[in-house]
């Protein structure tokens, strides 16, 4: 698998109840590896045996510490030096006293500059399925690029899947025209929030399969409230999710998207591995940052 998206470097920030403004407010606070596209592709590796490659663009101040935390994931990183901007950086705010729910300060620095000349049509030597991050979208050499990748893709048959990752930025982009740019795609994995957004609908199962007539298959994460699949405008299953006491909900989405898909390479049904990605959102979410656990 290719996966093409953001490496960034996360400041986590637990902390409990409202922050005060003008004042401090105490916290713990760790810096740790991740992006959306960097965290599905660490957790994909994790969680099957294929083998995991990613595509993304970094700044020098941090390229070969991204590059020795991927490896030690068992991802293969392919990742472009920015000689101008700096790695992309997002603090992770993380409330103890709501559910370890997030807000995220995003800087994203070098991950928007990924372009057209960073693509070559040998990234899909070998490759069965190309997972493209929302992020990817929310800057102009991002979408070209895009462009690009799934021209190439459909040249060659290997089907793609995007998560559209941000439901902040895909605000500021229209729904309409992020539907436009990932045309064609076989997989879309929105949140709750984002098929509500790309919709217009209030509820998440009739965004769900709205969202079904323009992409064959669409797995909504619905966090604790597990996954909805949907095909053909209609949703087909509802997967319940895994109890777990939240730490840190970073990357909770992105591990369900890399259990989820890897799973699907290896044969499973899309019930099953959306089944097995709730599994890994458990996981994810009783830890700090968005990779998976070292191993023991």
């Amino acid at each position: 698998m290719l996966v093409v998206g953001d490496v960034v470097t996360d400041v986590v920030a637990r902390h409990r109840g409202p922050l005060a403004p003008g004042t401090d407010t105490a916290a713990a606070i760790r810096t740790v590896p991740g992006g959306a596209g960097a965290n599905v592709a660490c957790w994909a590796a994790y969680w099957g045996d294929a083998e995991v490659r990613l595509l993304g663009r970094v700044g020098e101040d941090a390229a070969a510490w991204h590059t020795r935390e991927l490896a030690a994931c068992g991802v293969s990183p392919l990742l472009v030096v920015d000689p101008r901007a700096p790695t992309g950086t997002v603090i992770c705010l993380v409330d103890q006293d709501a559910a370890a729910e997030r807000t995220f300060l995003t800087d994203s620095g070098a991950s928007l500059r990924l372009e057209p000349a960073d693509w070559s049509d040998a990234l899909l030597d070998g490759v069965a399925r190309l997972h493209l991050s929302g992020y990817l979208l929310f800057g102009e050499p991002g979408r070209a690029f895009v462009a690009v990748a799934l021209r190439a893709a459909r040249a060659r048959a290997v089907p793609v899947s995007v998560d559209p990752a941000s439901a902040g930025f895909l605000a500021r982009l229209g729904a309409d025209r992020f539907l436009s740019l990932v045309e064609g795609v076989d997989i879309l994995l929105p949140s709750r929030d984002e098929a509500c957004l790309l919709t217009g609908l209030p509820g998440a199962a009739e965004a769900a399969a709205r969202l079904s007539r323009r992409v064959p298959l669409v797995v909504s994460k619905q966090g604790a409230e597990g996954a909805l699949l949907a095909r053909a405008g209609r949703v087909c299953a509802r997967v319940p999710a895994v109890a777990a006491t939240p730490l840190d909900s970073t990357g909770a989405g992105d591990a369900f998207t890399g259990a989820f898909l890897t799973a699907l390479m290896a044969g499973a049904d899309p019930e099953h591995a959306a089944a097995g990605g709730c599994r890994a959102g458990a996981l994810a979410v009783r830890q700090v940052g968005g990779r998976p656990p070292p191993p023991v």
